[in-house]
């Protein structure tokens, strides 16, 4: 990447982890550029490397999936406490699902860089990114940073309100 090239990414905040196999450690040379970029705060970051790319797209949807998890099971539970009054049966399994699933986002994704990036796959969207017609790749893997504080408050809400109706239910009802 030539000087002015550079220049224009730090000014409009995008990073791009370019596709470029220079010897046996271009993996590791790839995940450090992603790595910097994560650190650097960039609002867009582009990864060309197929692999890499797909990884963290996957790892992302994953957090995603475990968020999701967290707050559907976790509202289900809190309902079906409402709906079955006599019975804890069905709100005790949910609001543990919720808890487990809380628990492992708040494990495995808390502190990762990746948390604040979500896949960026709306074509729209895509098209105003100036970058993306100087790409090499055909299909780069777009990572576009969002704020997750409202995310993290919902499902950590969510899921100790379910686990605290059920405590409440079989311990003092």
């Amino acid at each position: 990447m030539d000087g002015g090239e550079n220049r224009e990414l730090r000014r409009s905040n995008v990073a791009v982890i370019r596709e470029v196999y220079d010897g046996h450690d271009s993996q590791q040379y790839f995940q450090l550029e992603l790595e910097k970029a994560l650190d650097s705060c960039c609002s867009v970051i582009i990864i060309e490397p197929t692999q890499l790319g797909d990884e963290t797209a996957h790892w992302i949807t994953m957090g995603n999936f475990l968020h999701k998890a967290a707050v559907v099971t976790g509202v289900t539970s809190i309902v079906s406490g409402f709906a079955w009054t006599d019975s804890c049966m069905p709100q005790m399994p949910l609001a543990g699902l919720s808890l487990v699933c809380t628990s492992l986002y708040t494990a495995s994704w808390q502190f990762d860089p990746c948390v604040k990036y979500q896949v960026e796959r709306d074509p729209r969207k895509l098209s105003r990114l100036p970058i993306l017609g100087a790409l090499t790749a055909a299909s780069p893997v777009v990572l576009v940073r969002k704020d997750d504080t409202r995310r993290k408050i919902l499902h950590c809400t969510i899921s100790l309100a379910a686990a605290a109706i059920c405590f409440y239910r079989l311990y003092w009802k």
